[in-house]
């Protein structure tokens, strides 16, 4: 407890510090998200205080992303269009999402995955990166120009006719959730529809409409209309945010521009009694328990998101460590991955009880944190201590902020998060992970944010595994005898044992990238020769597919009356090898040696003369 305490001044102006930057990004990722401000800031407050007490980076400062709330609005809007356009019927399940995300979280700091994640290809998290910046960008066009496809009444009577479709359908749930047969009852059903409102409807027009306009498709399908009703008021806030976030670095860093561009617009749209959109209310007061979400779900509704809570566990533990590489360049500390990674669970876990958002390490607060002071686990506490005083002091104040506002902020959010390191690097790298960067960016853009990174994984595995069948099939296989250069140990045979004697290096692992052109080793062995040497001690991994592809050209040799053998076999193949017969039937443990002298002395002892 001491030395939590022990740099308590810096700790306290570094929290404090990235309290303040992380308040509009919380509020404008809940905005974004569909959620709300108060799921952002609840998200803020849980993440930050339960990861800096229980993760393994002390500096870090946690809170809603960009990445994490891209794949969060995708996973919200699915849920909330499953039910009917009802957030509040949509949200047991998405906080048990989001629950189930950060409980995947804690089992792979468990399991010790946290050391594992920095094996996931560049362009794979740089097309993702990138995508989550442009789809950002597209989602924001629609609130930058002020338009609310709820307030435009020509369009959302367009969904009138599938609004009405909709409530009888859940008159039809209804009854058959009440054990009524609908086909004796069916003045009862006609009741109950006579009893549904012009109002019920229409807001029901409103949830579709809102819908229908939410994701890159539906801000592309609805864009048109946008251009052409254009709130200019909305628009000047937006960008006059924009230009403030980035002039005023220009002036000073010892400020965060993101704050003063909140405070000066809001402020001035307040004082000059503009008339703008504000955000959504933010509930004042302790934010509330959500323990219905265990007892208003089923099971069977959740099941098709669970893929969805796993991609939010991975991209929150990538997240995170990112974070905490960037931590430990500056404070020159080593941070615990695994630790980290419980920590970020707990946090979202408990932060998901109370409606936040999931959310991750943040590069820019927990820079901040460090350049302001920070140092220890309290730093991280502080951060959120602080947010909790914001909304039960501020609340009312808070939701008075334009959305138009947050809407600009979240534009330069969306520049500054995409990969341009990746970007400039494109016409030097090799073309198969341009393939794969635009694969995940563009699958990740128009189509499904979790499906594009398990793409994206399967063909960087496909094109890695081809490479190195390729590299392997070049060095160990494919070659011609009379082109491979001999080992050193090598040097001076006779050439009447060389006419015999069929050597053969091996290099490199031997699996099912380039077992086919192994099989075909028989076909390189000229006709004199009477003994094979397999030299093996550069192989140091064998899978399945390359085992019996070497026992199907053990058998291939034997039956030309070719003995093999093995040399320098490493631990790994020697025991997959003994396992399935290779060693000790195919080929008797007395022809497996560890030197290529020993092979050398056991062919001459064979054969006398050689």
């Amino acid at each position: 407890m001491k030395s939590l305490f022990k740099h308590f001044k810096g700790d306290a102006l570094g929290g404090i510090t990235a309290g303040i930057v992380a308040l509009p990004l919380a509020l404008a990722f809940g905005v974004s998200s569909g959620m709300g401000p108060s799921a952002g800031l609840y998200g803020a407050i849980f993440l930050s205080f339960f990861a800096a007490l229980f993760g393994g980076t002390p500096t870090q400062i946690s809170g809603p992303t960009a990445p994490m709330t891209a794949v969060s609005m995708v996973v919200i809007a699915g849920i909330v269009a499953a039910n009917n356009g009802d957030l509040g019927l949509a949200l047991p399940y998405i906080l048990m999402v989001f629950l189930l995300s950060g409980l995947l979280q804690i089992g792979m700091g468990f399991l010790g995955i946290g050391s594992a994640i920095k094996y996931i290809p560049y362009p794979v998290i740089s097309g993702f990166m990138t995508a989550i910046g442009v789809i950002i960008l597209i989602t924001q066009c629609l609130a930058v120009m002020g338009y609310d496809v709820t307030n435009d009444k020509e369009y959302v009577a367009q969904f009138v006719p599938l609004a009405e479709e909709h409530l009888l359908e859940k008159i039809l749930v209804d009854e058959s959730q009440e054990g009524l047969l609908v086909l004796e009852d069916f003045e009862e059903t006609i009741r109950r529809a006579k009893n549904v409102t012009e109002a019920q409807i229409y807001t029901e027009a409103k949830n579709l409409a809102k819908g229908s306009a939410s994701g890159v498709i539906g801000t592309l399908r609805t864009l048109p209309r946008a251009i052409f009703n254009i709130n200019w008021i909305e628009m000047i806030l937006a960008f006059s945010t924009i230009f403030i976030i980035y002039g005023f670095k220009r002036i000073t860093t010892a400020i965060p521009s993101t704050l003063v561009a909140l405070v000066v617009v809001s402020g001035a749209a307040l004082l000059l009694n503009v008339n703008y959109l504000p955000i959504q209310s933010i509930p004042s007061g302790f934010p509330q328990l959500n323990l219905g979400i265990f007892s208003s779900f089923s099971l069977e509704q959740m099941l098709p998101y669970v893929l969805s809570a796993l991609t939010l566990a991975v991209l929150g533990g990538i997240d995170s460590l990112l974070t905490s590489v960037v931590a430990d360049n500056l404070t020159k500390t080593k941070h615990e991955p695994n630790r980290e990674l419980i920590g970020q669970g707990i946090g979202n876990s408990i932060g998901a009880l109370f409606g936040g958002l999931p959310g991750a390490g943040a590069t820019i607060r927990t820079v901040v944190n460090i350049q302001a002071g920070g140092k220890t686990k309290l730093s991280g506490i502080i951060s959120s201590c602080v947010l909790l005083i914001i909304l039960l002091g501020l609340g009312p104040v808070a939701s008075q902020i334009p959305a138009a506002v947050l809407a600009g902020i979240l534009v330069t959010v969306g520049i500054g998060v995409m990969d341009y390191k990746g970007l400039r690097a494109l016409p030097k790298i090799p073309r198969t992970e341009v393939m794969i960067m635009f694969t995940v960016l563009l699958l990740s853009v128009f189509w499904n944010l979790v499906f594009a990174v398990g793409i994206g994984l399967v063909l960087a595995s496909l094109f890695f595994m081809k490479k190195m069948g390729d590299i392997s099939k070049e060095q160990s296989v494919v070659s011609n005898v009379k082109k491979e250069e001999a080992w050193q140990d090598e040097k001076g045979l006779k050439s009447d044992f060389l006419e015999k004697v069929f050597i053969k290096h091996l290099n490199g692992p031997l699996f099912f990238g380039f077992t086919s052109a192994f099989l075909s080793l028989s076909k390189q062995i000229p006709d004199s020769a009477s003994v094979a040497i397999l030299r093996m001690s550069k192989v140091p991994y064998i899978d399945q597919s390359g085992l019996f592809a070497l026992e199907d050209v053990i058998m291939e040799l034997s039956q030309k009356g070719i003995k093999t053998l093995v040399v320098g076999v490493q631990s790994q193949p020697l025991y997959l090898m003994k396992s399935i017969g290779i060693v000790n039937t195919l080929v008797p443990a007395e022809q497996v040696f560890d030197t290529f002298k020993e092979a050398q002395q056991w062919v001459i002892q064979q054969n006398g003369t050689l």
